[in-house]
């Protein structure tokens, strides 16, 4: 079995190792994301405890299921490059060693605290400690090559301004609610175990879903696009392409890609473009590691352009190909549109080049290697699913007890998570990773500050030296961690 997938029994066993970790992450996930929703259901008595977690868990496993996968490859898109096209190799598992180790620890360690950090500020410093050491560790780079800094600008500023954003929208909704809704009821806290009205108790029920299928939409996400790049550089003959694509779009795409070549041709800097299409890879590398075109990058992007419409223009199916045409056609497609993706970003494009026909042609490229196996999906929510039901206890109770002076009312619950689950759908729609935990809690904190009711300095305190922390730690961690692995997988077990 291991021949026909063409991997030997070490490399097998990185392998599993590898998926089980990126499933570890999402189970983690579960119980330190995911409690935040369900925390105002259970602190307003509209569900018990035992049918929130399940109701949730249920939920996010509908969101992952859905997902776009816009935010799994966001993710990737902050790997560096060479790892990324590399990643069977002894340095590639050694960074999804790194980055996932890293965040499930310091992910355990706020949870054991009952500190809502975010996973995705986790995830993405590990991803940049990986990045810086690898340029450390890479005698052609630069410190700090390699990371994609744009990206990394982009998602950090959907992380820092998303909580204010919770806080004061949740703010602003508890106020506009007051004004409009003047039914008493809601804005009385839970007497006893007694459950709220029914119309207030399907209100909360409401909210909860809703966070809850917008957390397995996004976060969700995160697991998913680490484990199809774990499969493409393992097993890429049957991983590197979408080999679902019909006849219909290999068409067009070979014709697009047939039309750009000719655009490309046309342009004075590509003349006598070199045919090398190792060399072209080279150049293209350097580009997204640096970002800064040289004359030969422009000739690279015609030779890999080309080697990838060659490729396409005799075909009726992907499957069709051959193993080693399906790695070598994935490397060109995904060299070509990343780099054109970069340039279009960074206004560096050919004045030759038309805007709109080029974005139009790197997504129909995208296509081809961004997608996500069903089973992936079923995988990352079941893992998702199954720790909001078993570990949700320790951040419900900060959430619910311990960022207000008072006991959290109706309205506050369904303000805070009415927000979370907008905020977060927008994120997922635009492709950018944003924290469950920081939205949820910091619209808590919102309502508080709006309903006079104060809060709580010394967790709110330790809330936000645990989210300043998150990404210098992790990037640390992520960077020792990437060095020891780096030793690991090629010294102990000889993977290269």
């Amino acid at each position: 079995m291991l021949a026909n997938l063409g991997i030997d029994m070490p490399t097998a066993i990185l392998l599993c190792l590898a998926i089980l970790l990126a499933l570890s992450f999402e189970f983690v996930n579960g119980f330190h994301d995911t409690a935040n929703a369900v925390a105002t259901v259970i602190y307003t008595h509209a569900l018990k405890p035992s049918q929130a977690v399940v109701w949730s868990g249920m939920w996010n496993l509908i969101g992952v299921l859905t997902s776009s996968g816009a935010v799994a490859f966001g993710i990737v898109a902050l790997l560096p490059v060479e790892l990324v096209i590399n990643v069977g190799s002894g340095a590639g598992f050694a960074m999804v060693f790194a980055l996932l180790i890293s965040s499930i620890v310091w992910n355990l360690g706020t949870w054991y605290l009952g500190l809502p950090a975010s996973s995705s500020h986790t995830l993405i410093g590990s991803i940049v400690g990986v990045g810086l050491m690898n340029s450390l560790m890479s005698p052609d780079s630069a410190f700090g090559d390699g990371v994609n800094w744009s990206k990394v600008e982009d998602t950090v500023k959907a992380l820092i301004f998303s909580p204010l954003l919770g806080f004061a929208a949740a703010a602003l909704l508890l106020l506009a609610m007051k004004a409009l809704l003047r039914n008493p009821a809601l804005y009385k806290a839970p007497e006893g175990d007694k459950p709220p009205p029914l119309g207030i108790r399907a209100l909360l029920v409401l909210t909860c879903t809703g966070v809850s299928f917008a957390h397995g939409s996004n976060d969700g996400q995160k697991g998913m696009g680490l484990i199809v790049l774990i499969l493409v550089g393992i097993i890429p003959t049957t991983f590197a392409l979408d080999l679902a694509t019909s006849p219909d779009a290999v068409h067009d795409l070979a014709a697009t890609s047939s039309r750009f070549s000719r655009s490309l041709e046309a342009l004075p800097s590509t003349k006598g473009a070199n045919a090398d299409g190792d060399a072209a890879h080279k150049q293209l590398t350097h580009y997204l590691r640096s970002g800064q075109i040289v004359p030969e990058t422009l000739p690279a992007l015609a030779v890999a352009n080309s080697r990838a419409a060659s490729r396409l223009a005799p075909l009726d199916d992907l499957k069709a190909l051959a193993p080693a045409d399906r790695v070598a056609l994935r490397m060109d497609v995904y060299l070509v549109s990343e780099t054109l993706a970069r340039m279009q970003k960074a206004k560096q494009l050919p004045a030759g080049l038309d805007p709109a026909a080029t974005a139009s042609y790197q997504k129909s490229l995208k296509g081809l290697t961004n997608f996500i196996p069903l089973w992936v999906k079923l995988a990352v929510s079941l893992a998702l699913g199954l720790g909001t039901m078993i570990g949700w206890k320790r951040i419900v109770v900060t959430v619910g007890e311990k960022i207000g002076k008072a006991h959290l009312t109706y309205a506050q619950g369904a303000s805070a998570e009415l927000v979370a689950f907008a905020t977060i759908e927008a994120a997922d729609i635009l492709g950018l990773p944003v924290s469950t935990t920081h939205i949820l809690s910091s619209g808590i904190a919102g309502t508080m500050v709006a309903n006079g009711s104060g809060i709580q300095k010394e967790t709110v305190r330790n809330i936000v030296l645990a989210w300043v922390l998150t990404l210098p730690v992790c990037v640390l961690l992520g960077a020792a961690l990437f060095g020891a692995a780096l030793f690991f997988v090629l010294r102990v077990l000889g993977v290269h």
